[in-house]
C-alpha cells in the first residue's frame, strides 16, 4: 500500500491547476446512462473514484475512453444499449456515490438490481431520501440481502418530492431520475451544490428541461428521450481549497489557476480572518502568507454556500498553528473528527466534544508516523506535514487518490518536498 513521505519546513510558490470535480464527474458519468447516444466529459480527472465508476458503467454496455484532447484530459461515454441493470457488492460498495446509477438505470429501463454502498466512513449517510424520492415518482421499491430492487415497468411518473433535510446526493439522485419522467417533478429543500448545478445544465445540453437548479425549488419537465452532448465538468472547489489552505500553512505564495473564486468565497474569507492575502482573480486565486504566525479562527460547517465539510479538516490543520484557540463545529457528519488523533501525533492540541472541537495552536508540529481515515483527512495530514519540522509519512494515501489527481506533484512543482513510497505500510491496518 502507497504512502507519502514528506520532510515539513518549505515554503510554496508557484502555479497548481486545478483539475474537474471529483463530486460532479462521477454523476456526470452516471447521467451518461440516461441516453443512447455518446457523452464527452472534458476537464475530467483522473481518479480512483471516477475509474471504478468506469468499471461499473461498462457492466451495464457502457463503452469509455479516455484521451487528450484541445480542453485536456476528457473521458468519452456511450451506452447505446443497457446490457444490463445489475449493481454488484463488489463494486457499488467501494464509492457511495455509485449507488446513484440505480436512478439512471431504472428511468431508462424501468428496472435496477444495485447493492446498498459503501464509501469513506465518515458516519451514518442512509439512503431512505433516495428511495422515497424514487417510490415519489411510481417507482416499485424491495430491499433484501442488501440489495435494493426497483421497477417502474411503465416508466416514472413525475411527482412532488419534499426532503426532510438537504441531502446532495439524494437531490442529484431524484434529478436524474425525473428528466426522463412522464410529467412535471416538483423537488422541495432541494441541495444548492454547485455541482448540482454543473449536472443540471449538463442534462440541459441533453435535451432535459431543468429549473430552479441552485436553488430550494428545482422543477423538472419530463421528456422522453435525451441525446448527447460535450461537457466541462466544473472545477474541483474541494481540491482548490485544499491547495489554498495548504499554501497558507506551508506560507509562500501560489497562485491557483483554472479555478472558481466564487466557488470557495467562504473559505477565502476565513484564510483573510486567519491573516492570509487573497488576490482573487477572473480564474485564479493568489495566496500569500507572511512570516508570523496566523490568527485563530471559528467556523461551523454547514450545506452550501456554507462553509464546506469536506475542508474541515484541511482548516483545522490550519489551525493547529493559530496563535490562540479556534473552535470547529462539525455539523454535517458525526464522525468526522477522526482525522484529530493523528494530528496529535503531530503535536497538535485539540479536544473534541459531541460536534465541536478546540483547537489549541501550538508554535510547532513535528513529523510522525500518520494514518488516513477518509479521503478529506488525508489531505489534512499532508497539510500538516507540509509545515512539521522534520518527516511525516502519511499511510493508507489510497484514500487520498479517491479524489486528488497527482497531489504530490502539484506541490512538489511548487517546492514542497514531498513524494510517494510504494509498498506495504509499516503500520497495521487496524492500528
Amino acid at each position: 500500500m502507497d504512502r507519502i513521505a514528506i520532510e515539513g519546513g518549505n515554503p510554496l510558490f508557484g502555479d497548481i491547476p486545478v483539475s474537474g470535480a471529483k463530486n460532479s464527474a462521477i454523476k456526470l458519468m452516471a447521467a451518461s446512462l440516461l441516453t443512447s447516444e455518446p457523452v464527452r466529459l472534458t476537464n475530467m480527472p483522473r481518479l480512483a473514484d471516477t475509474r471504478l465508476l468506469g468499471r461499473l458503467l461498462q457492466r451495464f454496455g457502457c463503452g469509455i475512453s479516455e484521451s487528450d484532447g484541445p480542453d485536456g484530459q476528457q473521458t468519452l461515454l456511450h451506452t447505446p444499449e443497457i446490457t444490463s441493470s445489475f449493481a454488484p457488492y463488489d463494486l457499488v460498495r467501494q464509492m457511495r456515490a455509485s449507488f446513484n446509477v440505480l436512478g439512471p438505470l431504472l428511468a431508462r429501463t424501468g428496472h435496477a438490481k444495485v447493492s446498498l454502498p459503501g464509501g469513506c466512513t465518515i458516519g451514518a449517510r442512509p439512503v431512505d431520501l433516495h428511495l422515497k424520492a424514487l417510490e415519489a415518482l411510481g417507482a416499485h421499491i424491495d430491499m433484501h440481502e442488501g440489495y435494493v430492487f426497483a421497477q417502474a415497468p411503465r416508466g416514472l411518473k413525475g411527482g412532488d418530492i419534499t426532503f426532510p433535510f438537504v441531502s446532495v446526493g439524494a437531490t442529484e439522485h431524484a434529478l436524474m431520475a425525473a428528466v426522463l419522467a412522464h410529467g412535471t417533478t416538483v423537488m422541495h429543500n432541494s441541495a444548492c451544490e454547485p455541482e448540482i448545478v454543473d449536472l443540471a445544465d449538463c442534462l440541459n445540453a441533453m435535451g432535459a428541461k431543468v429549473s430552479g437548479a441552485g436553488t430550494k425549488t428545482i422543477t423538472i419537465e419530463g421528456v422522453t428521450s435525451l441525446k448527447g452532448t460535450d461537457w466541462a465538468v466544473v472545477c474541483d472547489r474541494i481540491e482548490a481549497g485544499t491547495y489554498a489552505v495548504a499554501a497558507a500553512m506551508a506560507g509562500g505564495e501560489v497562485r491557483l489557476t483554472r479555478v472558481r473564486p466564487d466557488l470557495i468565497a467562504v473559505l477565502l474569507d476565513k484564510l483573510v480572518e486567519a491573516g492570509c492575502e487573497i488576490t482573487r482573480g477572473d480564474n485564479t486565486v493568489t495566496i500569500k502568507r507572511g512570516a508570523g504566525r496566523l490568527r485563530p479562527v471559528d467556523l461551523t460547517t454547514d450545506v452550501y454556500p456554507g462553509f464546506a465539510t469536506d475542508l474541515q479538516a484541511q482548516f483545522m490543520a490550519l489551525m493547529t498553528l493559530a496563535d490562540g484557540e479556534s473552535v470547529i463545529r462539525e455539523t454535517i457528519f458525526e464522525n468526522r473528527f477522526m482525522h484529530v488523533p493523528e494530528l496529535g501525533r503531530l503535536g497538535a492540541d485539540i479536544s473534541v466534544s459531541g460536534g465541536e472541537a478546540r483547537v489549541r495552536g501550538v508554535e510547532r508540529l513535528k513529523g510522525a508516523q500518520v494514518m488516513a481515515t477518509d479521503l478529506r483527512a488525508s489531505a489534512c495530514l499532508v497539510i500538516a506535514g507540509l509545515a512539521a519540522e522534520g518527516e511525516t509519512t502519511v499511510n493508507r494515501v489510497y484514500h487520498l487518490d479517491r479524489g486528488f489527481e497527482n497531489l504530490e506533484g502539484k506541490l512538489s512543482a511548487c517546492g514542497a518536498n514531498i513524494r510517494r513510497l510504494k509498498g506495504d505500510s509499516p503500520v497495521e491496518e487496524d492500528e
